[in-house]
C-alpha cells in the first residue's frame, strides 16, 4: 500500500512539473507572436508588450556589430500599417526563467528572410524578450 501511494504522489509531482513548463512554454510563443504578428499587422504596442524596455536589437553590418535600441525599432512600426511579412517559431528552449528562441521572418516583396535569435526572461511572472540578434539573407 505505501508503494501505491508514493508512486502515486510522484506522478503527481511530475505531473504539476509539467504543466508549468507547459504554461511557460505557453506564454513564451505567446511573447514571441505578439512580436511577429504586431510587425506584421502595424501594432507598436504589441511589440512593446513583447520587449523588455531595455532591449536592443543587434546585427552585424560592414563586420561590424551595431546595435539599434528597442524603442527606435518600435517607433519604425506604423499604427495601423500592415507590412508584408510572415513569421514563425523555428524552436524555442527553456531552462528555470530563462529561454532562447529562433524565429524566421520571411519579407516576400523583399525576397529576404530574416533569423532572429531571442532571448527571454520571466520577469515579474511575465515572459519578455530580453535580447535579440539577427541576420537576413535574400532568396
Amino acid at each position: 500500500m505505501n508503494i501505491k501511494k508514493i508512486l502515486f504522489a510522484s506522478l503527481i509531482v511530475f505531473g504539476l512539473q509539467n504543466t508549468t513548463a507547459q504554461t511557460d512554454l505557453e506564454q513564451i510563443q505567446t511573447t514571441l507572436n505578439l512580436y511577429i504578428n504586431g510587425t506584421a499587422n502595424g501594432n507598436p504596442n504589441d511589440v512593446k508588450k513583447a520587449f523588455h524596455k531595455d532591449l536592443n536589437l543587434y546585427f552585424i553590418k560592414n563586420d561590424s556589430l551595431k546595435a539599434w535600441p528597442g524603442k527606435k525599432y518600435i517607433k519604425n512600426i506604423k499604427d495601423g500599417v500592415k507590412a508584408n511579412r510572415v513569421g514563425k517559431i523555428v524552436s524555442v528552449n527553456v531552462v528555470n526563467k530563462i529561454a532562447h528562441a529562433i524565429v524566421e521572418i520571411d519579407m516576400p516583396d523583399r525576397k529576404r528572410r530574416f533569423t532572429d535569435f531571442m532571448l527571454l526572461s520571466k520577469i515579474d511572472n511575465e515572459w519578455k524578450i530580453v535580447h535579440k540578434a539577427f541576420t537576413s539573407e535574400k532568396y
